[in-house]
């Protein structure tokens, strides 16, 4: 079968994702995206230039959808607390179960090493603890900053599920969170 002359970067970075997560970040190589994709190895590298950017352009394409789902949960969360546990159950489904998660770490510490991605993460924390903060504003008893907290009991969630997964991930943020929501208003954010 002859090989494929063209592919969008979105799909070609699909794919270096998906490597990395199956076999981990190491696994990727321009060789073996070409085998993936179709692409010969000389055309990714005239593309990606090193093994470097291509980890780094697959996982800012990662960053740019996980930007994307934030802003639609936040615009389709209602401004309250429970739309705060809402928009972080939102979140919690991207995961998958715990071979998905468990993948996803290794993939974290690309991100943690690039200080560019390093910097994504950070403005992702902000983004997301502001429109935590959004829906705490007429909230009485929440304190200053409630959205950081937040989102900070919700990554420790994720992770104390991974250890013990188990119920679905959305269920256990769920619990988490409305136990989280009533330590501040006295009820639940659930139903």
């Amino acid at each position: 079968m002859p090989r494929p002359k063209t592919l969008p970067d979105e799909d070609v970075l699909d794919m270096a994702l998906a490597i990395m997560r199956r076999q981990g970040p190491d696994a990727l190589t321009f060789a073996a995206l070409s085998a993936g994709c179709g692409l010969s190895a000389s055309t990714l590298v005239q593309r990606f230039e090193s093994k470097t950017r291509l980890i780094q352009a697959a996982l800012s394409q990662a960053w740019d959808r996980l930007d994307r789902l934030t802003l639609e949960l936040a615009e389709s969360t209602p401004k309250a607390p429970e739309g705060a546990v809402a928009l972080l159950v939102g979140l919690s489904g991207d995961y998958g179960g715990i071979e998905s998660y468990a993948d996803d770490l290794m993939i974290l510490r690309e991100d943690l090493r690039d200080p560019a991605l390093r910097a994504r993460g950070a403005h992702w924390r902000g983004v997301l603890s502001d429109a935590i903060d959004a829906r705490f504003a007429g909230v009485p008893a929440a304190p200053a900053g409630i959205g950081l907290m937040m989102a900070s009991q919700w990554q420790g969630a994720l992770l104390w599920w991974s250890f013990d997964p188990r119920m679905p991930v959305q269920d256990y943020v769920r619990q988490s969170l409305d136990r989280f929501v009533a330590a501040f208003t006295g009820s639940s954010s659930g139903p």
